[in-house]
């Protein structure tokens, strides 16, 4: 499939759905706080930019700190737990525990807990952020292919020589893939904890833009908002998936 296809077939999608959408709500005559148009959403947009953007800014320093830390810590864990079966046993489940505790039941506690508010909005999205890159890079720590382990044994390779040279980039891959899945997932923690916490001011994230556009019945805001979260979760998302193309390229067949 031509790479113009792949761009210009949902491209054209989308145009029909907001022409759609745009026709019908002009139409209908329905009241912008129903439902607004996609025009006035981009009018909306540009008028309250210098109110959205500071509120983007700060969801994206939650977003981006919380999946470094996820990244990070998952990453070192999944390496423990290829080293030793023990420790892989003794914790996991509590891994397991923090996937599917809703974020939503706990994230009070924490907000109560945490002196910050940012360390506990951060601790909140990187709880949902965790897990996928902590099972997925475990997983393909754990993949290799047993008769390439067999060679590294004969040639009587340390045990940091078959992490480094053999485990590690079979499991790239799965790092990888956990990592998308992450990104977006500590995205939605950092709306998820905001929504919870109910902070405001000029300091707080879009959750709080979106909340206050709620209470106001200023539905248009409230969607250029809804905009700016997707657009950003969109461009996590193609921002990793370029950065698992170059580094894996090499390695796969296109």
């Amino acid at each position: 499939m031509s790479l113009a296809l792949r761009v210009l077939a949902p491209l054209v999608v989308g145009l029909l759905v907001l022409g759609g959408w745009e026709w019908g709500v002009r139409h209908y005559a329905v009241p912008p706080y129903i439902l607004p148009g996609p025009m006035l959403i981009v009018r909306t947009l540009g008028q309250d930019w210098g109110t959205l953007a500071p509120s983007l800014l700060v969801t994206m320093r939650i977003t981006f700190l919380a999946l470094l830390v996820a990244a990070t810590l998952g990453l070192l864990l999944a390496i423990l737990f290829a080293q030793s079966r023990v420790i892989e046993m003794s914790l996991f489940p509590y891994a397991v525990v923090l996937q599917v505790t809703p974020i939503v039941a706990i994230a009070p506690l924490i907000i109560v807990w945490a002196d910050d508010l940012t360390l506990a909005l951060l601790i909140c999205a990187w709880i949902v952020a965790f897990f996928p890159i902590l099972s997925n890079t475990a997983q393909g720590l754990n993949s290799v292919d047993p008769n390439l382990r067999d060679l590294f044994r004969l040639y009587r390779a340390s045990r940091w020589q078959v992490l480094w040279r053999l485990q590690l980039p079979s499991a790239l891959p799965y790092f990888l893939a956990g990592l998308r899945i992450s990104g977006g997932l500590s995205l939605i923690g950092a709306i998820v904890a905001e929504f919870v916490a109910g902070t405001g001011g000029a300091s707080s994230g879009l959750a709080s833009r979106i909340l206050e556009a709620g209470y106001q019945l200023q539905i248009p805001r409230m969607f250029a908002a809804l905009v700016l979260v997707s657009g950003f979760g969109i461009l996590i998302f193609g921002a990793l998936t370029l950065l698992s193309h170059l580094l894996l390229r090499r390695w796969h067949q296109p």
